[in-house]
């Protein structure tokens, strides 16, 4: 097996295979080397066995994952795969398996658990782990609880508030179309993303992964083909109330058998707690008389099938196609390729039924509603600029769901493109809407806070004042709305399984909805007449504000929670409802808890493209890497894409090999360039006083200019040296000779020799340099300019034919002018 990893200075791998296969098991390898702990963690998610490593805190989790079978779920699909997919994913397997032999993430030690062995089947439970809780049916329990307590119509006070998978951005822009975007989910350390690059002799793809699952499934970039996914808010997923007797289930055409059996859960330290475990025609029952449909659970598929394909994607139809496979989660995607087509599609399945079950959980024996299948869903052709913000499209995704993000963010995306706004000022963007509560500020009578809170200009950095005192206010207005007697019965006990809390939880549901909850308070007059008084009450509670980034802090997740985690706090611009979705819940908590877990801007037009996330690629407390790029993440900045595997000229040489030259990337290679260049013996490549961050900053200078162009030799895969090139036109010597049509400059350095030098490996190496100079026709003469002390060098150029010329002084030195003629043969 032939694999190899690359990385850049940020830590990030990029990896390489012979085969697709081999890679695959690259990939496992480096997921369990960089993030054992993590992957485990969500291993034992999926197959509903956390508590036995963390205690009986994790208790609720177990029993939901395997009452929603999320392991059998995950072989089921897995045995419906074809057999290309299913090999390829057991090799990635394979690769986790060997990398989690080495494992030594310290968080096993400290919990007294150990890495243990994946199954085929394993990364498709991951992939669930992510998934089963981003749709929308805990929206649905969250309705029946108010619809319950308050009432059915009191269901309206929810309206528009953001639903958990809400604050992902993404849109294509630009005459040559570039696709940028930013996916929002709940913050974990280490990130729910892994900054990856995959190549073999097939395709080279950059893009994100989930750590525990094979390919980029969600925001990929393929050299001539870009993807990226944002939350299509579809309702994908039913509840049913079911009516369960003696081991039979009343469906609409009758009573049904069941399966039933039980399970013990493990727990660390203490006894071992039963779960029931219970199957009806319709799902799997996850929370007592409520049953889950999902497409994958009926379809016995997850949307594996499209991976492979994606990678080996070449055009925006290729990547359309590739998603035909897709199951769910429901997507929105947006597709650019480097011919200029841009797509958009609706990837994934969503159930034909009657609306009320998009709504609530709804009775499983009543006939209007039966489920009826699958739709198609939508997709076109981008023709400027199409901004996807979990926005609902009349036409378009509105009729796939309810629950969708107020049209903000969407609005306020297009206006910055449409002014020219470079993508970095889209991502970092920190206007809120705040037209429902000003609109209630200013039906208050006049007073100093009053008017200095309407003046404020409703942008939500983390140095502002201003905005800090925006927020004490409509935190002290937002706990006095929760607390109103009119929404006191959300505090009644729930009837719902304790592992869906976070969804059900009073004020947290009333905080992030408090623009809807004002917005449609006349459904609760008794609410709605106190608003203003509960308004001004808050203005009290304003008194000496600091700045919003005092408060609004990054709060990642971690697990176990009492993990090392950021070194200290790290403020943050944004909240909710900006572009910058970096979300608090008002009137619980500024902590930012939810955000952008990456940020990209894949371009097609050669020009490099940009990535970022939150913390780092290390899974390890204790690595670097670890949050080397929180810094960068906060600040709105971007890292360079690297594509090390990308060759330029490769040729099987007689006595010495493969030789390669691949573009010289300072992210990349810069400790291995600066080793050498400041070595005495490098003294004439002039850089031996230099720093390495200079000597970077010389080659970012350089693969800038479209003159000039800097390589790494290898051969046989071993670094051998640098060879650079430029026009003489456009460089301090053309203007010391007289340039002719078709000259072609060169440098050459070369490495320090490993081992006793090995004859004939100079003129060989320079015979392939020739021949990858003339192989563009233009070029007609090659010009070098060594420095007249470097008497090997001379000697070694003399051997190699050159025709010397005159001496001349460029940029400080004496140089000596060669000239080596395109042969007749050539």
């Amino acid at each position: 097996m032939s694999t190899d990893i690359r990385r850049d200075v940020n830590g990030i791998p990029y990896l390489w295979g012979d085969t697709a296969d081999e890679l695959a098991f690259a990939q496992g390898h480096n997921a369990a080397t960089d993030r054992a702990w993590q992957i485990e963690v969500e291993r034992w998610r999926s197959e509903g066995a956390l508590a036995a490593r963390l205690g009986a805190g994790e208790v609720a989790w177990d029993r939901f994952a395997r009452r929603a079978r999320l392991d059998d779920t995950a072989r089921r699909c897995y045995e419906r795969l074809d057999a290309d997919t299913r090999r390829w994913i057991a090799s990635y397997v394979d690769g986790v398996n060997a990398g989690l032999r080495e494992a030594d993430a310290p968080e096993f030690a400290a919990t007294g658990s150990a890495p243990g062995t994946w199954r085929p089947w394993t990364p498709l439970g991951v992939f669930l782990v992510q998934h089963i809780l981003f749709g929308t049916f805990t929206q649905k329990l969250w309705r029946a609880h108010v619809g319950t307590t308050l009432g059915t119509e009191a269901v309206a006070l929810f309206h528009g508030e953001p639903p958990a998978g809400s604050g992902s951005n993404a849109w294509v822009a630009g005459e040559r179309p570039y696709l940028a975007g930013d996916p929002h989910r709940v913050l974990e350390l280490p990130g729910v993303y892994q900054q990856v690059g995959l190549a073999c002799p097939e395709f080279d793809v950059v893009g994100f992964a989930f750590p525990g699952v094979p390919g980029v499934p969600h925001f990929g970039h393929a050299g001539s083909v870009a993807w990226s996914i944002t939350n299509a808010m579809a309702d994908y997923q039913d509840l049913y109330v079911e009516e369960i007797v003696d081991g039979r289930a009343r469906g609409a055409s009758g009573w049904e058998p069941v399966t039933v059996h039980s399970e013990l859960i493990q727990v660390r330290d203490g006894d071992p707690v039963p779960v029931e475990i219970v199957q009806t025609a319709r799902g799997p029952v996850i929370d007592t008389g409520l049953s889950l449909r999902t497409p994958c659970r009926v379809e016995e598929r997850l949307g594996f099938e499209a991976l492979l394909p994606l990678l080996r994607a070449r055009t925006a139809g290729d990547v359309l196609a590739a998603l035909e496979h897709w199951v769910e989660p429901v997507n929105s995607v947006l597709v650019v390729d480097s011919a200029g087509a841009a797509h958009w599609r609706v990837a994934g399945l969503v159930p034909e039924r009657d609306d009320a079950n998009r709504r609530t959980p709804v009775p499983a024996w009543a006939q209007r509603h039966a489920w009826r299948g699958y739709a198609p869903t939508p997709g076109g052709a981008v023709e400027h600029i199409r901004v996807n913000a979990n926005d609902a499209r009349p036409g378009d995704t509105a009729d796939l769901g309810v629950d969708f993000a107020a049209p903000h963010r969407a609005r306020r995306i297009r206006e910055l493109l449409d002014a020219g706004a470079e993508p970095t000022a889209v991502h970092t963007d920190t206007l809120l809407d705040t037209t429902v509560l000003s609109g209630l500020l200013r039906r208050l009578p006049a007073s100093p806070t009053r008017d200095r809170l309407l003046a404020w200009d409703g942008q939500l950095r983390a140095d502002s004042v201003e905005a800090g005192a925006y927020a004490l206010w409509r935190n002290a207005f937002a706990r006095r709305v929760a607390s109103h007697s009119a929404l006191v019965p959300l505090r009644a006990a729930k009837s719902f399984d304790r592992v869906f809390d976070p969804w059900l939880h009073p004020g947290v549901r009333v905080g992030l909805a408090l623009d809807g909850v004002v917005a449609n308070a006349h459904v609760l007059p008794a609410l709605a007449k106190d608003l203003e008084e509960l308004a001004a009450a808050a203005l009290d509670e304003v008194t000496e504000a600091g700045e919003w980034g005092a408060t609004h802090v990054l709060a990642p997740v971690r697990t176990p929670h009492d993990a090392p985690g950021l070194p200290h706090p790290v403020p943050v611009s944004g909240d909710e409802a900006c572009v910058l979705s970096t979300t608090s819940v008002p009137g619980v908590s500024d902590a930012c808890w939810r955000g952008p877990v990456a940020r990209y801007v894949w371009r097609l037009d050669g020009t490099p493209s940009e990535w970022v996330v939150p913390f780092g690629a290390s899974g390890r407390p204790d690595d670097p890497h670890f949050a080397d790029q929180t810094p960068l993440w906060t600040a709105g900045e971007l890292l360079p894409v690297v594509r090390p595997w990308t060759v330029t000229y490769e040729e099987r040489v007689a006595g010495l090999g493969t030789f390669r030259l691949e573009p010289l990337v300072s992210q990349l290679h810069l400790d291995l360039v600066y080793g050498w260049v400041t070595q005495p013996r490098a003294e004439f490549w002039g850089m031996t006083e230099h720093t390495r961050e200079y000597v970077g900053e010389i080659y970012d200078y350089i693969a800038d200019l479209p003159s000039h162009h800097a390589y790494l030799m290898r051969v046989d895969g071993r670094p051998v040296g640098i060879f650079q090139t430029y026009e003489p036109e456009h460089d301090p010597v053309g203007e010391v000779y007289p340039v002719r049509d078709g000259d072609f400059g060169i440098h050459l350095f070369l490495a320090p020799p490993e081992g006793a030098p090995v004859a004939g490996f100079t003129g060989a190496l320079t015979g392939a340099l020739h021949r990858f100079v003339f192989a563009v026709p233009s070029r007609r003469r090659i010009v070098i300019e060594p420095d007249v002390r470097n008497e090997r060098a001379l000697r070694r150029w003399r051997r190699s034919g050159y025709e010397f010329g005159e001496q001349v002084d460029v940029n400080g030195k004496r140089a000596q002018l060669a000239f080596f003629d395109r042969p007749d043969t050539a």
